[in-house]
């Protein structure tokens, strides 16, 4: 496909980045402790790490793992919120050549012993408040070590005392921090093809599955985000909010882009507390925010938002769902400043497009493709759609992942015969190269910018003895976008909705759960028994 969308770009932006400006995201974070020693990397809750403490922190927590006998490519499971031990936890492990593995803190059992099993993560990272959920499936798993971060853990760096874990095989932050000081940090040679994240999505079959980014991936899409955004915000000292979880790809490869300039990262613990997260906009001066369609929402109707200034504010960039037409014509109203909208995937590491940063109001598209990345519209019979027509969204580029980790028959569907890592979402482009979502071939449902997938929804329904069958579906929802709608055919005809909510808790995070459940006699079926999604959104 003609790249037509090159003519759209803001001046300064490159069609094409340098891949090999970086040979590895751990390199790129060592430039950076040395280039920025002085300068505020984090901050959260009050308390800062500079760059020069990141350098050390994290040479002592690698040195930490390699002296628990892991080798290049090991796996570690690192199960914490935004907090400044995030950052100490997962750079030390790209620094000591391992993979990283976020895990959501929010998981339940059922889905931490899955993303640890299939992982094959030997070391976990969690807060120690989650230590109850590990402790259900650990035996489960190939986890041998445990890290507990406790709240005082950066008092206790600082100068202060930390207590001692008394388990066998687990530590505290603190004190393997304190061992990995005595121990020597082996150099590891890293390169691109090594891998840097396995970042778990959800999956047709019901389970999530792990995308394989390499560091390729995640240097090249730090490099797109800095060339798409260094015209808009000067180089030097940068400020970016950042209230999403960065176990979640888009925070966290707008983190590592910050980080690769020296910015400081201003991490939000708890985002659902909207009053406090606007006591926090106000005490920092900021020229970037990062969000959801929702956040932006429910910031617009808090109290004392109006009263932020705006004056540094430059960049306000929103995916994982579609932003609303009201509220970003009311946010440019309300700060001064356009609501830049993205789109991508963890498989995409994860940008495809963004809007032009010099677009001057809200238009409904999610932009252009990013430097250094193709895209082709097709059809069923894979053949190029014109201009304007509808088409699946396939992406080539350099921050593509390989592939999902061992699955071999789901990469084979994956990917086109050339090479181009298959969306599932049907999109238009006009003559100038703008994308325009249309709808998902998945039936993928987007809650507060989070994928919940019906299959595994289904399936958690599914293990309740007085279910017979279950259908969801995403329904509009005010407050997160879409909610979960669950179908139930009854074998027990008793059965109550709050029931299958409290059944369905047992095993899903709670933005999976069903928001509504509402019994049928029977499911719409095709003539081969496959249950007809579309007839119930109907």
């Amino acid at each position: 496909m003609e790249k037509r969308w090159l003519e759209q770009y803001q001046p300064g932006v490159p069609a094409q980045i340098d891949i090999n400006r970086y040979q590895s995201v751990a390199r790129m974070l060592e430039d950076s402790y040395a280039r920025f020693a002085g300068e505020i990397a984090f901050e959260c809750a009050g308390e800062v790490l500079r760059y020069r403490d990141l350098d050390r922190l994290t040479r002592d927590f690698a040195a930490y793992l390699q002296g628990l006998g892991l080798r290049k490519g090991d796996r570690v499971a690192v199960m914490l919120p935004n907090m400044l031990q995030y950052p100490i936890a997962v750079f030390g492990v790209l620094r000591a050549g391992l993979v990283a593995v976020n895990v959501n803190p929010q998981y339940t059992p059922h889905e931490l012993r899955h993303q640890l099993r299939d992982s094959g993560a030997s070391v976990i990272v969690l807060l120690s408040p989650f230590m109850p959920v590990l402790e259900q499936v650990m035996a489960e798993t190939a986890i041998r070590h445990v890290v507990l971060a406790g709240l005082d853990d950066i008092a206790a760096i600082q100068g202060g005392q930390a207590a001692a874990a008394a388990v066998a095989g687990v530590a505290t932050l603190y004190g393997a921090l304190r061992q990995g000081g005595e121990l020597p940090c082996h150099a590891v040679d890293i390169g691109h093809d090594d891998i840097a994240f396995l970042q778990y999505t959800g999956g047709t079959t019901g389970q999530s599955k792990g995308a394989v980014l390499l560091h390729r991936n995640m240097v090249a899409s730090m490099l797109q985000l800095e060339a798409w955004i260094a015209p808009a915000i000067a180089l030097g000292k940068k400020c970016v909010m950042t209230p999403l979880p960065l176990y979640h790809i888009f925070p966290l490869a707008n983190c590592l882009m910050y980080a690769c300039q020296g910015g400081k990262n201003v991490l939000i613990q708890n985002p659902r507390d909207l009053p406090g997260l606007v006591a926090e906009f106000r005490r920092q001066r900021f020229d970037a925010f990062i969000g959801v369609n929702t956040l932006f929402n429910g910031l617009l109707a808090t109290p004392g938002f109006e009263a932020i200034d705006f004056s540094a504010l430059k960049l306000v960039l929103g995916a994982g769902a579609s932003v609303q037409q009201a509220v970003a014509e009311k946010w440019q109203q309300l700060t001064g400043v356009a609501l830049s909208e993205a789109y991508g995937l963890t498989e995409t590491s994860p940008g495809v497009t963004i809007t032009p940063l010099h677009t001057p109001a809200w238009s409904g598209s999610v932009g252009l493709p990013l430097p250094s990345t193709m895209v082709s519209l097709r059809n069923e019979a894979g053949q190029e759609v014109a201009a304007g027509e509808a088409g699946e969204l396939c992406v080539s580029g350099p921050q593509v992942m390989p592939g999902y980790w061992q699955r071999p028959e789901e990469n084979l569907h994956a990917f086109t015969a050339d090479g181009y890592f298959r969306t599932g979402d049907i999109a238009t482009m006009d003559g100038k190269g703008i994308i325009r979502i249309v709808d998902r071939i998945k039936d993928m449902i987007l809650v507060s910018g989070f994928n919940v997938y019906p299959n595994e929804v289904e399936a958690a329904a599914a293990l309740h003895p007085g279910i017979l069958e279950a259908a969801c579906i995403g329904v509009q929802d005010a407050k997160s976008g879409e909610a979960v709608k669950l179908y139930v055919v009854r074998r027990d005809g008793q059965l109550l909705e709050e029931e299958v909510r409290q059944h369905c808790k047992a095993y899903l995070t709670a933005y999976k759960v069903p928001k509504y459940v509402e019994f049928l006699d029977a499911l719409p079926k095709s003539p081969v028994g496959k249950i007809l999604r579309k007839q119930l959104r109907a």
